[in-house]
């Protein structure tokens, strides 16, 4: 029997739209069998998700974190972790911390553009987790600022913009040690988004297989054929395990919906094998 596996999803405990128990309803509604919760840099949704899928569907429990390589920002999925490790549980504090000092900031620069109260507008809609660049959005056009998110980013949270504050998250190897030392598999997200060369693209991939990286995120939401055999390469070429999800955040892309996906290619070894 084949199974239907969603292993990057988000829910409203980051940056995603619907409630741990309204993503793993509409998981179920999609034939989803297995899913992971991999919410940015927070573990607090897990137990309200298992709880929802009761007997209906398992839940892996998870986490994509944010890196730092090379001076790029990368993620790094951590699948099937411990989320009672005391040390993984430390270092997501110290990942909100960083988001948090980093939303002080974006706040501090919106107000010299003339937005007014958008720190406490997003820790409205961030509802108690960390505040990311999402939530300013929601404010931005709840508020009148804008009239969409798409116009939020373009005006004052994109690239160069006056929200566009950047991280100063720990290494890659940190983050892997934080999984593996957590008993997950470090999965390095969705590859081709990096928008990196062959070369720099392997360089990547090399250091993360050095820290002790396990798999690699083959098919992320739908997408290409060419890009699904490229990543597959890269996966046999560093012999990593294979992994796949939707990366699902919102139900207005319904091409993004969880278990609405590429399928994983033949010639690979999928990461749930090594579990």
């Amino acid at each position: 029997m084949s199974y239907l596996y969603d292993l990057h999803t988000h829910s409203d405990c980051s940056d995603g739209q619907l409630a741990p128990a309204d993503l793993v309803a509409l998981a179920i509604k999609n034939g989803v069998d297995v899913l992971a919760l991999t919410d940015h840099d927070t573990l607090s949704g897990i137990d309200r998700a298992i709880v929802a899928a009761g007997d209906a569907l398992k839940i892996i429990p998870g986490i994509e974190l944010s890196a730092q390589w090379s001076g790029r920002n990368i993620h790094i999925v951590g699948l099937n972790v411990d989320v009672r490790h005391k040390p993984l549980q430390q270092a997501v504090k110290e990942q909100c911390a960083i988001r948090d000092i980093r939303a002080v900031t974006i706040a501090d620069r919106l107000r010299k553009a003339g937005i007014k109260g958008a720190l406490e507008g997003a820790k409205h809609y961030a509802k108690g987790e960390s505040v990311g660049r999402p939530h300013f959005a929601q404010y931005l056009v709840e508020a009148g600022y804008v009239s969409s998110f798409a116009q939020a980013f373009k005006r004052y949270l994109g690239a160069s913009k006056a929200g566009d504050v950047k991280h100063h998250w720990p290494s890659a190897d940190t983050v892997v040690s934080w999984i593996n030392a957590a008993g997950g598999v470090a999965v390095l997200a969705h590859p081709d988004k990096y928008d990196l060369t062959r070369t720099t693209l392997y360089n990547l991939v090399q250091a993360f297989v050095d820290a002790g990286g396990q798999a690699l995120e083959v098919v992320s939401g739908r997408q290409t054929t060419a890009v699904t055999a490229k990543l597959l390469r890269v996966a046999q070429d560093f012999s990593l395990l294979a992994s796949c999800g939707s990366d699902f955040h919102s139900t207005t892309n319904a091409w993004q919906s969880p278990g609405i996906m590429s399928p994983l290619p033949d010639g690979c070894k999928p990461v749930w094998e090594a579990w």
